[in-house]
């Protein structure tokens, strides 16, 4: 275990999330890129702070629709994104994967 410290946002996820087989999303004001080598990293847009919450599901990124120049940086990596509207959610540094549960059905 790697005990990390996250400094500018409320959890991890604010700060990091998985978006591909090798690939993380990530602000690197918040937590420490070199934490997640040997991972390729996507750092969000500048403008974006908040834009690192993503959840990589079904071969696709359900990714918040109020980021576009991260979204934009994600598609250039080849991700497919799917952008959904969570403003609301964002007013309490809310994102995707706060109101998601994801689970694999036994058949």
């Amino acid at each position: 275990m790697i005990r990390l410290q996250v400094t500018g946002c409320l959890h991890l996820k604010s700060a990091v999330t998985q978006v591909a087989e090798d690939l993380l999303l990530i602000n690197p004001r918040f937590v420490r890129p070199e934490f997640f080598a040997p991972m390729e990293v996507i750092p969000v847009a500048p403008a974006e702070a908040d834009g690192a919450n993503a959840l990589w599901i079904g071969g696709a990124v359900i990714y918040a629709a109020h980021h576009p120049e991260t979204a934009e940086r994600l598609e250039r990596a080849g991700v497919r994104v799917v952008r959904v509207p969570c403003t609301e959610l964002a007013k309490a540094e809310g994102a995707v994967t706060c109101c998601s549960v994801s689970f694999e059905a036994l058949p």
